[in-house]
């Protein structure tokens, strides 16, 4: 997959390919903004900022070189890049941990026991979920499917999928919260 984006780029750099990067955006976009949440970006700067990074890859796609880093972690890194840019401009400190995308260090077994902890207390709230709440978040974050890719599968309206996956990122969150909350 990382050599369909590559040659996407290229297309882009060498003939200003518009296909091609209809194409790059479609897939990325969604991915960068999700990022930029995760982040800490609030959602309408996380759209901005994703944008943002489509519009540089493809002002300066020449500048991408396949032998140095895959498609997807250049884009990102612009995307990082330049919320840091804005966060350094605006005075504000920092929310977005300073990431290296080659290497991750290993797990510690401390690690290992609240992620399988954090895990089940996930699948049990996400049993308390309606059918369609899971589907959504299934084909959205497991899945990675973008919003309108899952509004074509379902044949649902877009608004409808991004309300379904709202309300149940709002359920999920309010049922950890609980329980949680219940363990204290």
């Amino acid at each position: 997959m990382g050599g369909e984006h590559d040659r996407l780029i290229e297309a882009v750099a060498l003939r200003r390919d518009r296909e091609a990067f209809a194409r790059l955006f479609e897939h990325f976009a969604p991915r960068l903004k999700a990022y930029l949440m995760k982040a800490g970006a609030p959602a309408g700067a996380a759209e901005d900022f994703a944008q943002d990074a489509m519009l540089t890859v493809w002002r300066k796609a020449e500048l991408f070189d396949s032998s140095k880093a895959r498609a997807a972690t250049w884009i990102f890194t612009i995307a990082r890049n330049r919320r840091l840019d804005v966060l350094r401009q605006d005075a504000r400190r920092t929310p977005m941990p300073e990431i290296e995308l080659s290497q991750e260090e290993p797990e510690r077994p401390d690690q290992l026991v609240l992620m399988a902890e954090d895990a089940a207390r996930l699948k049990t709230a996400m049993a308390r979920l309606t059918a369609d709440q899971i589907e959504v978040l299934r084909l959205a974050f497991f899945q990675d499917n973008p919003h309108s890719e899952i509004a074509r599968r379902l044949d649902l309206p877009l608004g409808t999928v991004k309300s379904r996956i709202r309300k149940a990122m709002i359920k999920l969150r309010t049922l950890l919260d609980d329980e949680k909350g219940g363990e204290a």
